[in-house]
Parts: structure tokens; C-alpha cells; sequence
């Protein structure tokens, strides 16, 4: 008898789990089901910033798989269909035909939970007015870029609320289809992922975009017209004009149905899950932004809610669900991003997470260039590192700068994952040429810093 695993998401965790079930098990041995309620399924969320942006013309660029090519492959793909209930007790899960307003059940022997997460939208007053923007799915960019299009002429506002990686990057957006922005952050400092002192030259470089930046500052309404569309975001500390609105405040995991159903959440808020993605139902199985997983630095559970840990994630949910034993090495928080020629990287723990993590800890701040300094268009960079006192062992790092700046925190991130110390760093091998790097590369300057300091 063919047996049935059911997959809930059909972007980046879903239907990376699908693909590599359909590989290790043919059609006659295993129906391989994904019901997405969108009409879009394997798409880059990462990519909408620059679809607003106009940077992509055509929302199917951000497609890496069409539904029909999954069916083409085997997997039996229905979109517009939402998953509103798992019984655990009958195997089955409950599904409403969006299109048709039907409901069905559908029974599973396996069960891999990819619900992503939500984006946070405040319960305040105006909150749903018609120019209000979230931004998670094609469609959403779609109908923001279309909104910005029939307001960008006519010297008309925009405000983003929130100062992290999707605020930043909508701020970008927004500011490139030559929109005047402000973006209202309620913390003391734009990416609260960085430590204050270069969370403060990330406000900086806005600043110097001409871009707005309000921090400490609380949103506490929307103000809208007569006919619903917002017209202002209301703060403590009054009333900035708005014609569009962006909430960038970040994204919770989406684990209703899990936890209706009675699957362990963990203590961050996610679904809980051991290194092969199972969860605390047998049969079942969960990956991406909707789980919890493990910092390789701390040891502990942490939230990190990117497509690249989520399609690693969905291939080894898949995998163990069709009878194989893969595990997931766990996350160092890598992140990276750019604010018009400005560019951002961290990577492992800030100051504040080593201390919460026991480490004892220095750290070491640098100021170099990307170039050689003789080069043309030599751009500064800064680079920060935090090194356990004692040891030398890195234990995070960031980097501000431009061109050719954030992607050297790979090479940061991949001593943290090998447990290397500064003294070990210094040594690397690492390429030189005046166009490409300073002799002494600006990665090296900071790890020979801060081994003086250990």
C-alpha cells in the first residue's frame, strides 16, 4: 500500500522537504502531498525588498520552483489550499479548498509542519487602513509596489515602521523609487542584532542617505481619512505624514497548528525539535522559520528566521521522514545586509549575548578599507570581534562598510562554526590584491587586535 506524506508550506522548508522525500522514495512507494495557501510556492521572500524597488520587473524571477514544476517531479502540489487543523489522534489533517470554500480530511503516515513564520502586525488603532503594508509573500510585494507607484510622483511620504534587516531594506526600496522616508524605531538604535556602537554607524549611514531615522520612539497609532487610507503614523512624539506605511517589526513563528494539536513549543516560542527536525509526536516533523534550533556557540535553543536554515532544515525533515538519519548542525545567527551602498554583517554572539551566555569576553574594533588604500575607490570598513578572554576562541563579529565589505563575514563565520581562535585566524590563508583587499585583509587586522587583549 502507498504510503502518504503530507507537507504544510510550499515555500522554502515544504518544499525542500518534498523534493528530496520524492528523491529517496518513488511515486508507487510514497504520495508526496504539499498544500500551500498562496498561489506562489518555492519563491525567495528575501527577494520582495527589490521587487518593490523595481530592481525586478517580473514576480516570477523570485521563483525558483513553479507548482507545475514540482508536479512535473512528482510531488502533488495543491495551491490555495490551507491547512486549519492536525489530528494527531487519526492521522489526518483538515484542509479548506480557499477557492471552493470546501473542507476535506487528509490522511498522513507522515507529517512535516513548514509554516513559516508571521510578520508581527501591532493591535493598533488604524492598524488596517488601505496603505498599510506587511511584506511576506509575492503578493504582498506586488500590491506595495503597485501602491508606491501611484504615490511616488507627487512628493507623497513614506514611513517604516521598524529598523531591522526588512525595515532597512524597505527603507532602501522606498528611497531608491525616490519616496522621502522616515523610519520610526522604538529602540535606541536601528539592528538591534549589532552591538550600540555599530548600531550607531548603521543610523549614521542612513542618516546620510537622507533617510529619516527616528529611534526611541513608539508608534501608537495610525491616522487615516475618510475613506480608510492612512494619512499619518502617530507617535509619542507626534504625527509624521504618511501616504504609505511599511511594518518592519519582524516576524513570530507560525505554530498554530502545532500547538492546537499538542506538539511541544520550545522555550523560544517555536516548534521544538531535536537535531533531525522530529518533533515531540512520532511521525511528524517540522523545519524552518517555525522552529526552534540549536547556536552552536551558547548551546541553546535560538529563533533565526532565514531561507538558507530553512531549506537545509526542509531537505532533512525529508529525508528522516522517508526512513533516513540526517541531522541539522545547528545556526551562528550569519546575517547579512545593504542600505543603498551601505553593507551590514554580523555573525555568532554580540557583547550583550556573550555576557547573557557566561562568556567572558573581550572584544576589538577596527577601521580599514576593502582595497589597498592607494587603490581608486578605496571604501572604509569597520569590523568588530568578540574573543573569549583566555582562550582567543571568536565568538561573534560584525562588519560595517561598503562595496566588498559584509561578505567578508564569511570568513568570520566559518572560523566561529570550526571553534578557532584569533591567534588561528591570523594565520589564514587568506587571497590579497590591491583592488580586492589590503595586504593585510581588514578580517585579519581585527583577529591580530584582539589577539593582543586575550
Amino acid at each position: 500500500m502507498t504510503e502518504r506524506l503530507l507537507i504544510i508550506g510550499g515555500d522554502a522548508a515544504g518544499m525542500s522537504a518534498a523534493a528530496q522525500a520524492r528523491r529517496r522514495r518513488p511515486a508507487k512507494e510514497l504520495d508526496v502531498i504539499a498544500f500551500e495557501r498562496g498561489v506562489y510556492t518555492s519563491y525567495s521572500a528575501c527577494g520582495l525588498p527589490y521587487l518593490v524597488a523595481d530592481h525586478i520587473d517580473d514576480p516570477q524571477d523570485l521563483v525558483a520552483r513553479t507548482p507545475e514544476e514540482h508536479r512535473a517531479n512528482g510531488i502533488d502540489v495543491r495551491t490555495r489550499h490551507e491547512v486549519v487543523a492536525v489530528d494527531l489522534d487519526a492521522r489526518s489533517i483538515v484542509v479548506r479548498d480557499l477557492d471552493a470554500g470546501s473542507e476535506r480530511q487528509e490522511a498522513f503516515d507522515a507529517l512535516v509542519i513548514a509554516t513559516g513564520a508571521t510578520p508581527v502586525r501591532p493591535k493598533l488603532p488604524g492598524v488596517d487602513a488601505e496603505g498599510v503594508h506587511g511584506i511576506q509573500t509575492i503578493t504582498d510585494g506586488l500590491a506595495l509596489r503597485d501602491h508606491v507607484g501611484a504615490h511616488q510622483h507627487a512628493n507623497q511620504r513614506a514611513v517604516v515602521v521598524g529598523a531591522g534587516y526588512i525595515g532597512l531594506e524597505m527603507a532602501e526600496a522606498l528611497h531608491q523609487r525616490g519616496m522621502p522616508v522616515t523610519i520610526v524605531e522604538g529602540s535606541a538604535q536601528p539592528m538591534s542584532t549589532l552591538d550600540p556602537d555599530m548600531g550607531a554607524l548603521v543610523g549614521d549611514a542612513i542618516r546620510s542617505l537622507g533617510i529619516e531615522l527616528r529611534t526611541n520612539t513608539a508608534v501608537v497609532a495610525f491616522e487615516t481619512d475618510d475613506d480608510g487610507h492612512v494619512r499619518g503614523v502617530v507617535t509619542e512624539d507626534g504625527t509624521l505624514p504618511a501616504d504609505v506605511v511599511v511594518l518592519g517589526i519582524g516576524v513570530r513563528p507560525n505554530i498554530g497548528l502545532a500547538r492546537d494539536a499538542g506538539i511541544a513549543i520550545g522555550e523560544k516560542g517555536g516548534i521544538a525539535t531535536d537535531a533531525r527536525m522530529a518533533t515531540s509526536v512520532d511521525g511528524v516533523w517540522a523545519a524552518g522559520d517555525c522552529i526552534e534550533t540549536r547556536h552552536r556557540v551558547t548551546g541553546r535553543p535560538v529563533l533565526v528566521a532565514l531561507g538558507t536554515h530553512a531549506n537545509k532544515e526542509g531537505r532533512i525533515a525529508g529525508e528522516n521522514a522517508t526512513g533516513g538519519d540526517a541531522t541539522f548542525a545547528g545556526v551562528i545567527g550569519t546575517a547579512i545586509t545593504k542600505v543603498c551602498e551601505y553593507e551590514i554583517g554580523r555573525t555568532g554572539l554580540t557583547e550583550r549575548e556573550a555576557t547573557e551566555s557566561g562568556f567572558d569576553h573581550v572584544t576589538a574594533t577596527i577601521e580599514s578599507t576593502t582595497r589597498a588604500h592607494y587603490y581608486p575607490d578605496s571604501q572604509p570598513i569597520t569590523v568588530k570581534v568578540v574573543v573569549q578572554r583566555g582562550t582567543g576562541r571568536l565568538l561573534g563579529a560584525q562588519i560595517i562598510g561598503k562595496e566588498g565589505a559584509a561578505k567578508r563575514i564569511d570568513v568570520l563565520a566559518t572560523a566561529i562554526w570550526a571553534e578557532m581562535t584569533v591567534d588561528e585566524i591570523v594565520q589564514l590563508d587568506l587571497g590579497y590584491a590591491p583592488p580586492l583587499s589590503p595586504v593585510w585583509d581588514p578580517t585579519l587586522i581585527a583577529a591580530r587586535q584582539a589577539a593582543g587583549l586575550v
